[in-house]
């Protein structure tokens, strides 16, 4: 098992950079928690140079096989620790091993590095998996010491002599502790179960602060994530106004100098209107893309300067600049209209788009017939013209009609765009009103 990737000991930043953990007490814990592989050589070394030394020191008194295997498995073990936080399970096998084969070789319960081991596996693998290690060491220990008394039996063993009684089972004795098979196997049990209640102990908290670490730094990742949808939402609403205001403003203007040339040897008076028309109209688009803009350097200072975004008072005005440009408009609203400033919006941007898509490809329209109906619970809006043909459509870049239907949407609503029967072509919109109004009324522009 590999170590966290986020040490509870260290802080650490997330992708918005600014999750500052506070930093832990201590600073000797500080330092040994910033240089683990230094405490890893240290805690081997402190194993490993006084056994070898011991180990040197038998094989010159008593150079026997034994002395040379249990020296071998020694240093075995010793240098696994360097390990035991990436391979506890390994680390834990090889000094089990070790211990069980000590009793054999020599009756020496050497059982320090299964300690280190069974306080790796709590810390750097699981709870579960130390407590399984526990009764790993408890039932090979008991049985390594009862076939030790029952057929290896002596007296006192001295490190690396031979039994000097070999009655079986008769004053077995383990060192370090000197004592019987029963006692040592509970020495060392209780040992060990002291180091695995630390482990685990230390173990849990480790992991509970890792999983807080975690979570804070999830929570971070899905505040960036929030932010970089809410900005992709407001680029998409600012391209969308920014089409509609373009889009309108641009084809009204072209209409009316186009209308304005052709009038200027024949009527120079109605060509001076049209261009005054083609002035206004471009003033009336440069202060909505101010409007517009603003938002993206919006301070306290010019907040007030900035005007409110057309709605239905200025339905109006817009059906007038369109006839003024030569499209035949005749516009019915029944209903009482909703107060909600974002349905007012929606509804002016889908008869502007509708006309404005009037007046680009349906220039053989007798009439366009613009039909608003305000009930309690929807907004219809139907926008017919009688064009027998219409011209090709590549003037525009088809977003028009995405960016209503992104409108519409937000209040569940459908719209829907294409020829009609009989001729015609025809945009028909309906979406869900967010104030219900019990009174209707008729009126005709």
């Amino acid at each position: 098992m590999t170590n966290d990737q986020i040490s509870p000991d260290r802080t650490a930043s997330p992708v918005g950079g600014d999750l500052e953990l506070p930093r832990p007490p201590g600073v000797i814990r500080r330092f040994l928690a910033a240089h683990p592989v230094m405490v890893d050589a240290v805690i081997a070394g402190i194993y490993l140079v006084p056994t070898i030394v011991i180990g040197i020191v038998w094989m010159f008194t008593d150079p026997t096989w034994q002395n040379a295997v249990r020296l071998g498995l020694a240093a075995l073990a010793g240098a696994a620790l360097f390990l035991r936080r990436s391979y506890p399970v390994a680390v834990f096998a090889i000094a089990l091993v070790s211990m069980v084969a000590s009793l054999f070789l020599g009756r020496e319960v050497d059982f320090v590095v299964v300690l280190f081991a069974l306080y790796a596996i709590a810390v750097y693998r699981s709870a579960p998996a130390a407590w399984i290690a526990f009764g790993v060491v408890s039932v090979a220990t008991a049985g390594a010491l009862a076939i030790g008394a029952l057929f290896l039996g002596g007296a006192t063993v001295p490190i690396g002599g031979e039994p000097a009684n070999p009655v079986i089972g008769a004053g077995t004795t383990y060192a370090p502790f000197d004592s019987n098979p029963t006692a040592s196997w509970v020495t060392v049990v209780l040992i060990s179960l002291f180091w695995v209640l630390i482990g685990v102990n230390i173990g849990n908290r480790r992991r509970y602060l890792v999983a807080l670490i975690d979570r804070a730094q999830q929570l971070a990742r899905e505040r960036d994530q929030q932010a970089v949808i809410a900005a992709a939402a407001e680029r998409g609403r600012i391209a969308r106004e920014m089409h509609d205001i373009v889009s309108h403003s641009l084809t009204v203007m072209i209409t009316l100098a186009d209308g304005s040339s052709r009038l200027v040897e024949s009527s120079p008076e109605r060509s001076a209107d049209a261009m005054r028309m083609v002035a206004e109209t471009g003033r009336s688009a440069l202060g909505d893309m101010r409007r517009l803009l603003g938002v993206l350097r919006a301070t306290e200072e010019d907040g007030a300067q900035r005007g409110p975004q057309p709605g239905i008072g200025e339905l109006g005005e817009l059906v007038e600049r369109f006839r003024a440009a030569g499209l035949p408009v005749h516009i019915t609203v029944t209903g009482t209209a909703p107060t909600d400033t974002g349905q007012q919006l929606t509804v002016f941007r889908v008869v502007q788009e509708a006309l404005t898509n009037a007046l680009r490809y349906a220039a053989l329209a007798t009439v366009v017939d613009v039909k608003i109906a305000y009930a309690a619970d929807s907004i219809s809006i139907t926008v017919d013209d009688d064009a027998a043909v219409h011209g090709v459509a590549g003037q525009g870049t088809g977003r028009g009609l995405l960016g209503l239907r992104e409108r519409v949407a937000l209040y569940s609503g459908t719209l829907e765009a294409g020829p009609r029967p009989g001729g015609g072509w025809r945009l028909h919109a309906v979406f869900d009103t967010i104030e219900k109004h019990p009174d209707t009324r008729g009126a005709s522009l």
